[in-house]
C-alpha cells in the first residue's frame, strides 16, 4: 500500500504531467538549435520536480510535527511546541491547539505531582498508621506510623497477610469503630476506619488506626476525678460530724467513765470510729492527688542523679542500679521522683515475695530515652486493670501508685507500660520518653 508521502507526489506528477508534457512537445516542433531545446527542456523538468518536492514538504513536515507532538503527549513529555504557527489557516489553528493542550497537559501535569508528593508527605508526617490491603488480604501499602505501629520496614510488611499482621479484625465489621488489638507488645485501643478504592482494575482496602488510647484514659481520669471529688465531698460532710461527735462522746466518757465493761466497750468502739475516720481521710487525700496533679515544671534533670537519689530511699532491699549513658532530659524532678518511687516500690513489694532481686537500667536510642525497672517477683495477674483507679493486687493497696504514676508520664508526653518479662518471672515496668 502506497504511503502518504508517495501518494502526494504521484498526485503532484500526475497533475503537472499534462503541462510539462504539451511545453516538451512545443519545443521539440520549434527550430531552436537542439542544445537549447534540451537545455530549457531539463530546467523545465527540473523545475517541475523542485515543486514536486516543495508541495510534498508543505503537505508532509506539518503532519509529520504533528504525530511527533502526540507521539510526546502518549508519552506525557510536555515539553514539545509547534514553531511559529499561523493563526490564519487551518493548519496553523491545529498547530494552535495543540500546543494549547501541551500546556494545560503540563500544569495539570505538575499540579497532579504537587498534590502526589503533598499527600507522600502527609501520609509520612501523621501520627495515624494507614495501611492497605489488596483483595486477598495482603498489605501492599504502609506509611511511617503504620511501620513504627507494625516495628517493622515497609520492605519486611510488604506482601504479608493481614491474619500474620495481627490485623485480621481490621478488615472486618463496621466501621468507625473502637477495636483493642495488641501490637507493638502492648494491647492498645484504636480508632478504626476503613475504605475501599480500585488500583490496577483491582479492588483494595485501606485501613486508618488512630491510637484513641491516650485520648480514652484522659476522659477516664476526668470521669474519675469527678467521682473522687464528688465523694470526697459527700464523705467529708458526713466524717466531720462523726468525728466531732465521736471527740464529744470521749470527753463525756472522761468525765464520768461508767465501771466494768461497759466502760472497755465504749472505749473500744470510740477508738474504732476515730481510726477508721482517720483511715478515710488518708484514703481520699490519697485519691485526691489524682484530681489535683499540676502541670509539670519542666527543667534540666540528670537520668544519674535521679536515679540513684530515688534508689537509696528504698531500705528494705538493695535495688542493682545497671548504669546506662549520660543523658539530661527535660521534665519536672519532683514529679518523676513520686512516679520511680512507686515503681520502685511496687518492684520491692512483688521481689520479696520469692527473695528476688530489682534492678533499674535506662538507654537512649534514635532519640527516645527509656528507663525499666525489673523485679524477680511472681509476675502480674491476667488482668486488664491494672491502671484503673480503687484496683489493686495488694493487701491493704489503695489502687492508685500506677494510675498517678501514668498520669506523671502521659503529662509529660511519655509513655508508661507495665507488663510481665518474656525470659524469666517477674514484670518490667517501662517509662518512654521522646527527648526534644
Amino acid at each position: 500500500m502506497a504511503t502518504h508521502e508517495r501518494k502526494v507526489t504521484l498526485t503532484a506528477l500526475v497533475a503537472g504531467l499534462p503541462s510539462v508534457a504539451i511545453a516538451v512537445y512545443l519545443l521539440l516542433d520549434t527550430k531552436l538549435v537542439p542544445s537549447t531545446r534540451w537545455t530549457i527542456i531539463v530546467v523545465m523538468v527540473a523545475w517541475w520536480l523542485w515543486w514536486i518536492w516543495a508541495l510534498q514538504e508543505r503537505v508532509v513536515r506539518p503532519l509529520q510535527t504533528l504525530a511527533n507532538m502526540l507521539a510526546a503527549i502518549r508519552e506525557q513529555d510536555y515539553s514539545h511546541r509547534a514553531r511559529r504557527p499561523n493563526a490564519g489557516d487551518a493548519l496553523g489553528l491545529a498547530m494552535m491547539e495543540i500546543n494549547g493542550l501541551m500546556t494545560d497537559l503540563r500544569e495539570r501535569r505538575l499540579g497532579a505531582l504537587e498534590a502526589t508528593a503533598l499527600l507522600r508527605r502527609v501520609m509520612t508526617e501523621i501520627d495515624v498508621a494507614v495501611l492497605a490491603f489488596d483483595e486477598g488480604g495482603a498489605l501492599r501499602l504502609a506509611n511511617a506510623a503504620g511501620e513504627r505501629l507494625l516495628e517493622r520496614p515497609a520492605e519486611q510488611l510488604l506482601g504479608r497477610r493481614a491474619v500474620e499482621l495481627g490485623l485480621a479484625a481490621t478488615l472486618e465489621g463496621d466501621t468507625p469503630r473502637v477495636v483493642e488489638l495488641a501490637l507493638g507488645g502492648r494491647r492498645v485501643r484504636w480508632e478504626l476506619r476503613r475504605g475501599s478504592f480500585r488500583q490496577g482494575g483491582q479492588p483494595h482496602q485501606f485501613v486508618v488506626l488512630a491510637d484513641v488510647s491516650r485520648a480514652l484514659r484522659e476522659e477516664e481520669r476526668v470521669a474519675w476525678q469527678r467521682i473522687i471529688r464528688v465523694l470526697g465531698h459527700e464523705i467529708n460532710n458526713s466524717l466531720t460530724p462523726i468525728h466531732s461527735l465521736a471527740d464529744r462522746l470521749q470527753v463525756l466518757l472522761d468525765r464520768s467513765p461508767p465501771d466494768g465493761e461497759l466502760r472497755e466497750d465504749l472505749q473500744r468502739g470510740l477508738g474504732v470510729i476515730a481510726n477508721r475516720s482517720a483511715g478515710l481521710v488518708r484514703f481520699l487525700g490519697a485519691y485526691a492527688q489524682l484530681a489535683k496533679l499540676p502541670p509539670p515544671r519542666l527543667a534540666a534533670v540528670t537520668v544519674r542523679v535521679w536515679v540513684e537519689r530515688v534508689v537509696r530511699l528504698e531500705s528494705r532491699l538493695a535495688v542493682d542500679i545497671q548504669p546506662g549513658p549520660d543523658v539530661t532530659i527535660d521534665a519536672d524532678g519532683d514529679q518523676l521522683d513520686q512516679m520511680l518511687i512507686n515503681l520502685v516500690t511496687n518492684a520491692v513489694d512483688s521481689a520479696l515475695t520469692l527473695n528476688g532481686g530489682v534492678r533499674v537500667r535506662w538507654r537512649s536510642d534514635e532519640g527516645v530515652f527509656s528507663l525499666e525497672v525489673e523485679d524477680d517477683g511472681p509476675g502480674l495477674p491476667a488482668s486488664t486493670n491494672l491502671f484503673v483507679p480503687f484496683f489493686t493486687t495488694k493487701p491493704g493497696g489503695t489502687g492508685i501508685g500506677l494510675v498517678f504514676s501514668r498520669q506523671i508520664a502521659e503529662s509529660h508526653g511519655g509513655v508508661l507500660t507495665v507488663e510481665n518479662r518474656r525470659d524469666a518471672r517477674g514484670c518490667v515496668a517501662r517509662f518512654e520518653l521522646a527527648k526534644a
